[in-house]
């Protein structure tokens, strides 16, 4: 443990916490950059009294409910069912498993791509930023709504769709699914419950949009780190508001590496039904031995111009960036203070997480360059037939936030055998 004022009042390091709560050192820094964890910097080094550091904790992280969070977890895991979906997964036979979707917060497309691959037929998407709608547009032939999920008139606007839909091709019943990564940032404590916040009330449109249509079955994405918010409290409430208009859910994390994506990409998979069906998440199709990487993704790439094939545009960068980038170890990143940026992906193992970061995306194993959008949406297991429109910016956000379509196809299969 660190040393002592002469008071005798302890001063703990970040690392002493990290060890006190078993907490990453990423979540203590962010505590103390928010101004949860009071401290002072001497030397370059935080050091915290021990009385900050038990106000903190009761506040914000008491350990046993850290521990209770996990176990509730392990608990919710044991009751999950797992289907093999393998010889679907490699095969083009759709006829038998047919479902119709719609996709909510749709970005690029990543999740009805994978929802389409395995049988799913698009009725509508709806999506607020236009550069993705413009992508959505280009690659599907099912309407994308390009509307504020918020606006009681963009809500209107899907059900007329859904409307239309039915009317149009003469089918009696209901929509199979209904698909959204919402955000969740709009989540709080009022004492001991989870409240909504009104500015950010992106996940009570999802659930209303979900209790008007009915589809029989949901599908939810959002990021591994949700199942520990505000303790485990977040995932808690919605499985409860769910439950509360007919849904019994199943939380999953997923990992896209094991369905044949290039990259380590963990998510959060919500799947739920209103028809007393066995709710299915598909049981892995690849093991880690036999993960495709980066070599076998991009490879061929490299040496091609941006002729070759769409959104393979490349960023210029000064010659001291050239080699500052071409110095990079294998694994590593550019700079200290960024971990998730400006990091060098490896040649024989899967991507590390594709994100966006502001144009500070993933280093080129070899090239002295960051990747192209191209390159990143192969990562991601986009086709090259699939076009991202907008400006490089724009095409780099909608492929940092999409969902890995392979992944989306193995759990639209997992679902179609639900529905079967």
């Amino acid at each position: 443990m660190s040393n002592l004022f002469s008071n005798d009042i302890k001063i703990l390091s970040i690392k002493d916490i990290k060890e006190l709560t078993n907490i990453s050192h990423k979540s203590i820094t962010k505590a103390i950059a928010s101004g949860q964890l009071k401290s002072k910097k001497k030397s370059g080094k935080y050091q915290i009294l021990y009385e900050d550091y038990l106000v903190w904790k009761q506040n914000n992280f008491p350990l046993e409910d850290i521990i209770d969070v996990k176990i509730e977890n392990k608990k919710r895991d044991i009751l999950i069912n797992e289907i093999d979906i393998k010889d679907d997964f490699f095969t083009n036979e759709k006829k038998h498993r047919s479902f119709t979707f719609i996709d909510v917060f749709a970005g690029a497309g990543g999740i009805s791509l994978g929802l389409s691959m395995a049988g799913g037929k698009g009725i509508c998407g709806l999506e607020i930023m236009p550069e993705a709608c413009e992508t959505y547009k280009y690659n599907f032939n099912h309407p994308i709504l390009n509307e504020d999920i918020t606006q009681k008139k963009s809500k209107e606007k899907l059900y007329q769709k859904v409307k239309e839909y039915f009317n149009t091709n003469d089918i009696k019943g209901k929509v199979d699914v209904i698909s959204g990564g919402f955000p969740c940032q709009g989540f709080s404590m009022a004492g001991n419950r989870v409240v909504d916040d009104e500015r950010n009330s992106l996940y009570k449109e999802l659930k209303e949009i979900v209790e008007t249509l009915k589809p029989k079955f949901i599908l939810m994405e959002n990021v591994p780190g949700l199942r520990t918010m505000l303790n485990g409290k977040v995932e808690e409430k919605i499985l409860q508001d769910f439950e509360e208009i007919g849904y019994k859910i199943q939380v999953k994390i997923l990992n896209s590496a094991d369905y044949g994506v290039p990259q380590i990409r963990k998510r959060v998979i919500f799947i739920g039904n209103r028809i007393d069906k066995t709710n299915y998440h598909p049981k892995p199709i690849y093991q880690s031995h036999e993960y495709k990487t980066v070599y076998d993704a991009i490879a061929d790439l490299q040496d091609k111009d941006k002729e070759f094939c769409e959104n393979h545009i490349f960023t210029k960068h000064k010659p001291e960036m050239i080699e500052r980038l071409r110095a990079i170890e294998p694994g590593k990143s550019l700079y200290k203070n960024f971990s998730d940026a400006w990091k060098k992906i490896e040649w024989n193992r899967p991507s590390c997480t594709i994100k966006e970061n502001h144009g500070g995306v993933n280093v080129h194993p070899e090239q002295g360059r960051v990747i192209t959008p191209r390159e990143m949406a192969r990562l991601q297991s986009f086709p090259d037939n699939f076009k991202f429109k907008g400006s490089k910016k724009w095409q780099l956000v909608q492929l940092g936030n999409a969902v890995p379509p392979l992944m989306a196809k193995a759990i639209g299969l997992a679902i179609s055998k639900s529905l079967q």
